[in-house]
């Protein structure tokens, strides 16, 4: 016994243990367990521990599930901080209601809120590197403090990162800046990222199979569900659907909600249309008779990367968050794009002007789009249909947009590949933190 107990110490003193922070999110939460997951796969001496608070464990649990219950994850929570007039458990962006969302972000942001149950946490269980989302800034500090390297993780792309630093060095949006010229841009933003954006850059995804379930907004039953998807898709030609979907953190209107609605009924192409947290909102009356068996309206969790993996799913309309626009490049499905939020506009520009695997939904100068919910102009019926019914058409826009999105994911698949710049680059993450534990030991 004592023998196996020296062993054991022993094996704990040569193992790499990663404490990982992401944001309040499950859009975040879901990318950075996949890189627990990713870590620990690298090597056999990796120890991930995805640190949340109490109402996100589920969010970790039912990954890592999907994931097949990795040995070496584990999940550490702290407290939520207290805010003001926040509901008690909701923890979650994906869960709070419209006018609620904002004080997640404050708490998150805010440094006297959050970092103190954080910092406790690091402190107790003194990891040997921190990762943590850009969001808690005050982390990299924390970890200076433990004498241990920290490695900021962000679930957007490099293309956003790079012009969101462009625009808050300008100081856009003080009123004397309209317009932004960012240097050798779009071209070799990578690059920038590794010379002159970070003193070490790692570009490690895609970080999930594209043979794993995923996820869209809501919880709910999950083999139920997943089975209702892939059973009506099951009876759908070939890249006949339309997959609808705007993620875990938009909040749609119920005005909007209708104009879809109607747009795809006018459309008359099949379609799968998940609703996030659809409240009240209820379709068009003698809306679901006339579609028919035509669509299918999913208010639940839905098998996000199964539909886009499934051949019948010839077109995403998206909003343009990363996991989802990953999610559609391993699957070789173009897109329809309806940013709503933050940085989703700018990789809109990515999609549509720079990879070409997509068109925007609803066209320049047709109305006003904004990232605040509340001046987005309602997109008619009329122009959804449009939209929808010129993209199916064969022989135009989608085909030679899918032509482009496949060869975009076979570049993916090489990537994430053992010996591709992404498993590459992951181990070089992993042998850095290595060799940063060996010389404090």
């Amino acid at each position: 016994m004592a023998s196996a107990a020296a062993s054991a110490t022993g094996s704990k003193k040569t193992m790499l243990r990663v404490l990982i922070f992401p944001f309040f999110a499950t859009s975040h939460i879901e990318p950075f367990t996949d890189l627990a997951v990713r870590l620990v796969a690298a090597g056999p001496a990796v120890e991930a521990t995805v640190a949340v608070t109490p109402a996100n464990v589920p969010v970790v649990q039912s990954l890592l599930r999907r994931r097949g219950q990795p040995e070496h994850v584990k999940i550490a929570t702290y407290p939520f901080p207290a805010v003001d007039g926040l509901p008690e458990g909701v923890e979650n962006l994906g869960r709070a209601t419209e006018a609620d969302s904002w004080r997640i972000d404050a708490a998150a942001l805010s440094e006297n809120l959050t970092r103190p149950a954080q910092e406790a946490l690091a402190r107790a269980l003194s990891p040997d590197a921190v990762v943590t989302d850009v969001h808690f800034a005050w982390n990299v500090r924390v970890a200076g403090e433990l004498g241990v390297p920290c490695v900021a993780f962000s679930a957007i792309s490099a293309f956003p990162t790079l012009a969101l630093h462009h625009l808050e060095r300008e100081d856009v949006g003080n009123g004397d800046v309209d317009v932004v010229t960012v240097p050798q841009f779009p071209g070799p933003s990578i690059r920038y990222m590794r010379h002159g954006y970070a003193k070490r850059a790692y570009f490690v995804g895609p970080l999930f199979s594209s043979s794993s379930p995923s996820h869209s907004p809501a919880g709910g039953g999950v083999d139920d569900q997943q089975s209702q998807c892939i059973g009506w898709l099951d009876s759908k030609p070939d890249r006949s659907v339309v997959y609808l979907c705007f993620g875990s953190l938009t909040h749609v209107s119920d005005a909007q909600l209708q104009q879809l609605a109607l747009g795809l009924e006018a459309a008359g192409k099949p379609f799968l249309w998940v609703v996030r947290d659809a409240g009240n909102w209820t379709p068009p009356e003698g809306w679901s008779e006339r579609v028919g068996d035509r669509g299918l309206l999913v208010t639940a969790w839905a098998p996000q990367t199964a539909i886009l993996g499934h051949p019948a799913v010839g077109a995403f309309v998206t909003h343009c968050g990363w996991n989802s626009v990953l999610e559609t490049v391993m699957a070789g499905v173009p897109v329809l794009t309806w940013p709503m939020v933050f940085e989703q506009f700018i990789t809109e520009r990515l999609v549509t002007e720079v990879l070409g695997i997509g068109e925007r939904l609803w066209p320049c100068g047709a109305g006003l789009r904004s990232t605040r919910n509340e001046e987005h102009e309602v997109v008619p019926a009329g122009d959804v249909a449009r939209a929808v019914t010129a993209f199916m058409r064969p022989g135009g826009a989608r085909d030679a947009a899918r032509s482009r999105v496949m060869d975009l994911a076979a570049k993916c698949r090489a990537a994430v590949a053992e010996g591709g710049s992404s498993h590459r680059d992951l181990r070089r993450l992993v042998d850095d933190l290595m060799e940063a534990k060996a010389k404090r030991s």
